[in-house]
């Protein structure tokens, strides 16, 4: 189905950005997985190019758009014609707003131009050892000491843990309150600040993945974003937007997956004639090109919605919800009809798979996002019961 949300503007942009993620990316994906990261200058290099923070106001070196379809775009493309484990959207979409819309004048000015210009590259270190999805049991604490914050723990899983310049940690401010937490931006060589081993994955081989550790590391007062005792609202406030930012690449993975299975099928022969003209398998690609369009609708209208403002946790979670879930029948299926092959990691296919997996783990399980959704219909066991 012909998406109707893109302007002429729109898709010379994606052209550019074709352009980029091909040459810069794609053409390096091999070495970047057996690295396992991609090369600091791919950041200098998305810079050069304009596509970090297009949102960013120009007086710190971005575009000032106010759109976030060409965010979508880098998503989109970087998926298809770049590498899963180039973490572009986590700098742009999910840890750059934080400053962006947290930080002082005074913050911005000293971070955002090297966030634009990729010479500091970002992560964000929410989730803990003991803790995964429930924030509000997170045991990382900072006792503020008069000029600066005593920062303590241990954080993993921590998407772009080796590479980052510049981490927002979330940690406990209020002992007493499950909800009295604080973002600190902790920056590289600061004394205490530990990187611990980058984790082996199953999938997405080229994005380091670290533990981070913080041994009475002191975070000065002007490193603080907002109010030190609303972090875990600031969380949630950003929530949806990150949500979005993952079913927006979810969906660019699965339709990927389609277009390389929809020539596989028509290429592959058996018992005299293209797979794909068994009626099994014509059946299948014509059932996933059929959810594929319409959830990939509601992906697009949640975008819009983003851009009016008017986006809510339950859109988000709906959509994140629906194209991880998709995404991950979509690559079985395409696995499936590859055959013997489709478990060969020289194809594309098999590591997509193993890529895919993580989709309805991270920015909030499946399971989550379900609840997420069922208090927003009023189903509330505190409220029923």
């Amino acid at each position: 189905m012909r998406r109707l949300i893109f302007e002429p503007e729109h898709e010379q942009f994606r052209d550019s950005v074709i352009k980029f993620m091909t040459a810069e990316v794609g053409a390096h994906a091999e070495r970047f997985r057996e690295q396992g990261m991609v090369d600091r200058e791919l950041y200098l290099k998305a810079g050069e190019q304009g596509l970090l923070c297009t949102w960013a106001d120009e007086k710190y070196g971005g575009a000032g758009i106010d759109d976030f379809r060409f965010e979508q775009i880098i998503i989109e493309e970087n998926m298809r014609h770049g590498d899963i484990g180039f973490y572009i959207n986590l700098h742009n979409d999910l840890v750059a707003p934080y400053i962006a819309k947290l930080g002082t004048d005074e913050q911005k000015d000293r971070w955002m131009p090297c966030i634009v210009s990729g010479e500091k590259i970002l992560a964000v270190a929410m989730t803990e050892p003991s803790t995964g999805s429930d924030l509000a049991g997170m045991r990382s604490s900072a006792v503020d000491k008069g000029d600066h914050w005593l920062l303590n723990g241990a954080k993993t899983y921590i998407s772009n843990g080796i590479l980052s310049d510049l981490v927002v940690v979330a940690a406990r401010t209020d002992p007493n309150s499950r909800h009295g937490l604080g973002l600190f931006v902790v920056e590289r060589g600061m004394e205490g600040f530990e990187r611990g081993r980058k984790l082996a994955k199953m999938g997405m081989k080229a994005q380091d993945t670290a533990e981070l550790f913080f041994n009475d590391v002191k975070v000065p007062k002007e490193n603080v974003l907002g109010d030190p005792t609303q972090g875990f609202r600031y969380l949630a406030r950003f929530l949806a937007q990150e949500r979005l930012v993952a079913a927006i690449g979810f969906m660019a993975t699965a339709q990927t997956a389609f277009d390389i299975t929809l020539d596989y099928v028509k290429e592959r022969k058996a018992f005299g004639k293209p797979i794909g003209a068994f009626q099994n398998n014509r059946f299948k690609m014509a059932s996933m090109r059929a959810e594929l369009d319409a959830i990939q609708t509601y992906v697009d209208q949640s975008v819009l919605l983003l851009n009016a403002g008017e986006l809510t946790a339950e859109d988000a979670s709906s959509a994140k919800l629906l194209a991880s879930e998709l995404e991950g029948r979509v690559m079985d299926e395409c696995v499936q009809l590859h055959g013997g092959a489709g478990y060969m990691e020289e194809y594309r296919i098999s590591r997509m798979y193993t890529d895919a997996r993580i989709s309805r783990i991270f920015a909030g399980t499946s399971e989550i996002m379900r609840e997420i959704i069922g208090r927003g219909l009023g189903l509330d066991e505190r409220k029923l019961s």
